[in-house]
């Protein structure tokens, strides 16, 4: 096992992945793709690994001609052999992979070649995926010695790297590693930027995510406090000269996908989504499309990582479709509106101006997304046989009330499968970003919910009542809490990692 360098933070399981590629007990030739979001750290963790392998990293450069790609490629091997560059002629890829599988067999503690920013070389030298394969081959059934080595293939446009090992193309069955890198998770990211208060990490989890590529580009370090994040969302992400300025960056994000070609459809299409749009009609409403037509815009979105459909836990008709980059719905919801006030240095009463949007449509969505993380990720470590299977929301009818009842958080157990009927509910949990603490007529609401799903035939017995608040919760409901068994509070604290108030009950 190659050890982790200090400086590669988290990513411990795909460390370990991508340890039992390199050391698999196969003297032949092993093919891995490993892809991901812009700025999700795929170079820096593939540099670090290429560096303790003692193996060659090659990367393709944007808009780099099939000339200058091939010398760069060239000058790489020769510098990794120790040989001048002048003595080094190769004039095609298949000599050139050839000879880095070659000397990275020489020389490699573990012989690893990694091809970085693969679509890059795609759109000049679209012969490299059916030399990898003539190569993969021949390292099983040809003639004479065999080429050996591992080779990961990199690349952050998702839908050409996924496309690699699709239908016919040449790699399709061949790859043993096929790796997606995604963002820190909300905790990761609080370590990452250094911050101490939990308030703090919210907000910056909240507009730019976990993805780590953000935090060398900002200009002024970490906000230390709520009171001075204001002033840092403006020096940086609403700052056209700073490198996360975010429309700069979403243009970034688009342009990787060479399938979107007119983007601004695809601006009119997340905005929409960030303003609460949540299905094809209503997005179809806003931007003036027909429903069916944008079934490939909102594919392509998805399969690129930037919206998700998510289906109701309990019913299958409702799916929703949700923003899943934080960037991009700061983008759509604040820089984009307020455009002509940031271009004019006005990004101080750009910033005022969107301040109940951010409250609203960005802190308290990702506050509820995060509660939902909680629950998959944290709460059966606090109670022990708390095994959670799907997780996601719900809408409860209230047929004698004539209304429905929105759930943030829904968990079902480990034998209940989505939608499926009589489902096992071992949690139900709201969650609130506003500035009022919650209270027992919060958990009366929860209690009722409860209620109208055991009367629709759920199950309901032993099911965990949570109401997860930003600004905590008024003595009263805490006291009740604390007396019964089915009860969880939980706090910005607790979700960063401290203590819920559970009913005393749940630890006899």
């Amino acid at each position: 096992m190659l050890e982790k360098p200090a400086r590669v933070l988290a990513r411990d399981r795909e460390w370990r992945i991508l340890n039992q590629f390199l050391a698999a007990d196969d003297p032949q030739l092993r093919l891995g793709l490993l892809s991901g979001r812009r700025r999700y750290g795929k170079s820096f963790l593939l540099r670090a690994l290429t560096e303790q392998a003692g193996g060659l990293y090659l990367s393709a450069v944007r808009e780099e001609g099939r000339i200058a790609a091939l010398e760069r490629a060239t000058a790489a091997v020769a510098a990794y052999a120790g040989l001048p560059e002048a003595e080094v002629r190769i004039g095609d890829w298949e000599r050139i992979l050839t000879t880095a599988l070659d000397q990275v067999a020489r020389q490699a503690a573990l012989p690893l070649l990694v091809i970085d920013e693969l679509p890059y070389l795609l759109e000049h030298s679209p012969e490299i995926p059916g030399i990898l394969q003539k190569l993969y081959d021949d390292s099983r059934t040809g003639p004479g010695a065999p080429v050996r080595g591992r080779i990961i293939l990199c690349g952050s446009a998702m839908s050409v790297m996924h496309e690699l090992l699709s239908g016919t193309q040449p790699l399709r069955g061949r790859a043993a590693l096929d790796m997606r890198l995604t963002a820190f998770d909300y905790r990761t990211a609080r370590e990452l930027w250094s911050v101490d208060d939990p308030d703090v990490a919210l907000r910056l989890h909240a507009v730019l995510g976990g993805a780590p590529g953000y935090r060398q580009l900002v200009a002024t370090g970490t906000p230390g406090s709520v009171d001075t994040f204001d002033t840092w969302v403006m020096d940086n992400l609403l700052s056209p000269d700073i490198g996360v300025f975010t429309r700069t960056e979403t243009e970034h994000l688009l342009r990787e996908d060479p399938r979107i070609t007119r983007r601004t459809l695809y601006y009119d299409v997340l905005t929409a989504i960030a303003r609460g749009a949540s299905s094809p009609t209503k997005i179809g409403g806003l931007v003036g499309r027909e429903r069916t037509a944008l079934a490939h815009p909102l594919d392509v979105l998805a399969s690129s990582g930037y919206v998700v459909k998510e289906a109701d836990v309990l019913r299958g008709r409702n799916t929703s479709i949700k923003l899943a980059d934080p960037v991009i719905r700061f983008n759509q919801l604040i820089a984009v509106p307020r455009a002509d006030l940031i271009d004019r240095g006005r990004a101080d009463q750009a910033w005022r101006a969107s301040a109940a949007t951010f409250q609203s449509k960005i802190l308290g969505p990702h506050f509820e997304d995060l509660a939902r993380q909680w629950t998959g990720h944290y709460a059966h470590e606090l109670l022990p046989g708390l095994e959670l299977g799907a997780i996601g929301t719900t809408v409860v009818s209230d047929p004698r009330a004539k209304t429905a009842h929105e759930v943030d958080v829904v968990a079902l157990d480990l034998d209940s499968r989505p939608q499926q009927p009589g489902a096992r509910i071992h949690l139900l949990g709201e969650a609130k970003a506003t500035i009022e603490r919650r209270s027992p007529h919060d958990l009366a609401r929860l209690e009722h919910i409860r209620s109208l799903l055991a009367s629709q035939g759920y199950n309901t017995e032993g099911t965990v009542l949570a109401l997860f608040s930003l600004n905590g919760f008024f003595p009263d409901l805490v006291r009740t809490a604390g007396q019964r068994k089915d009860v969880a509070l939980v706090d910005l604290d607790a979700l960063y990692g401290g203590p819920p108030r559970w009913g005393a009950a749940r630890f006899v």
